[in-house]
């Protein structure tokens, strides 16, 4: 291989609060060989997700922290370089999680094939991803919309609440998107077809969220938590669903938000309002995978469901591209080219 070098973005320090750009560091390995079972590929497409934030500290999670000096984890589409492993051959495109840097070596075991075929290879980190998993399986499985009722999806324009109204739609309900921007509601109305969405930077967002809510809601896909969650609450309708995939409003924060303190009001809204929160994981529902993956590239082929990617070009990127992430300055599923798609 005439190229001997790796770039990799590598956690540097653990932030305290706001990641900044000195917690990562741009760093160069030996491209790595593979052995027997493995799989050698060059990365094309990183995925940047709001999980990722939570890999940056230490302690106990629900999966292991990201150490010092060592790559920033994420999911990546790559094609392969080299194999010895005989389910995958030089050329194939895989989906795998590789991390930030230009070249990763996985167990063919962990690897996915991704057919270019299907839709674009991109779109294995987003709607035929694992935000797109979670959509589907959290929708179905904990908040099980019938037809007639109100589903919000708090950031209704991401990689995960995009796909949750969608199907919310697909299934006969009446959804309401929330969102950061008059340009974000428009799409989702106006692309999406949400039936409405509701600006959440805006001062009378309590009373515009009532308002196109007038039957109640009865369910509510949390991914942001914060004040959205507190203006929804009173909204809850007896018996209301309410899936958990993430709560970033919060993910920055280094200390419990100042009083009042809401805990007595959520317990008394969960007993009298008999209400369902279910936090989850995607991996949680590993079983259905193959089935939401089908159902949603059928989706996709019908026109069903739509999707938008927020791509920006170069490695080196990553970390400014991911500390806006954070804080809502991406439009659709944010993706980092690491490098161009072979012709072809």
């Amino acid at each position: 291989m005439s190229l001997q070098i790796n770039r990799q973005v590598v956690l540097a320090s653990r932030p305290n609060g706001k990641p900044q750009a000195n917690n990562f560091t741009i760093a160069e390995a030996p491209i790595p060989a593979p052995e027997d079972g493995q799989v050698l590929s060059k990365t094309i497409y990183l995925s940047l997700d709001p999980y990722m934030r939570g890999r940056m500290n230490a302690g106990k999670s629900y999966a292991d922290p990201v150490e010092i000096d060592e790559v920033m984890s994420g999911g990546t589409v790559g094609q392969v370089i080299e194999s010895k492993n005989s389910g995958f051959s030089a050329g194939d495109f895989v989906f795998g999680y590789g991390g930030w840097q230009e070249f990763w070596l996985q167990d063919g075991k962990k690897l996915k094939k991704v057919d270019p075929q299907l839709a674009p290879i991109s779109t294995a980190t987003g709607v035929l991803g694992m935000p797109g998993v979670t959509a589907y399986t959290g929708l179905l499985n904990i908040g099980q919309p019938k037809k007639g009722e109100t589903v919000v999806v708090a950031a209704a324009s991401g990689a995960v609440g995009s796909v949750v109204g969608q199907i919310a739609r697909i299934k006969g309900t009446r959804v309401v998107g929330i969102a950061g921007t008059p340009e974000k509601c428009e799409f989702v109305t106006e692309e999406l077809g949400f039936d409405a969405c509701v600006n959440h930077s805006r001062q009378d967002f309590a009373e515009n969220l009532k308002s196109a809510c007038p039957n109640g809601i009865d369910v509510y896909f949390e991914n942001v938590g914060g004040k959205v969650f507190e203006k929804v609450l009173p909204l809850l309708n007896n018996f209301s669903r309410i899936p958990v995939c993430g709560i970033i409003s919060s993910y920055n924060a280094t200390q419990l938000p100042a009083g009042p303190n809401l805990t007595p009001l959520l317990m008394r809204y969960i007993l009298v309002k008999r209400l369902t929160f279910r936090g989850f994981i995607v991996w949680d529902f590993d079983s259905q995978e193959e089935e939401a993956l089908t159902q949603l590239s059928n989706w996709i082929k019908e026109g069903k469901i739509r999707y938008r990617e927020d791509i920006v070009d170069g490695l080196e990127n990553a970390p400014e591209a991911f500390m806006g992430l954070l804080e809502g300055k991406n439009f659709g599923k944010l993706v980092v080219r690491v490098s161009d798609e072979p012709a072809g």
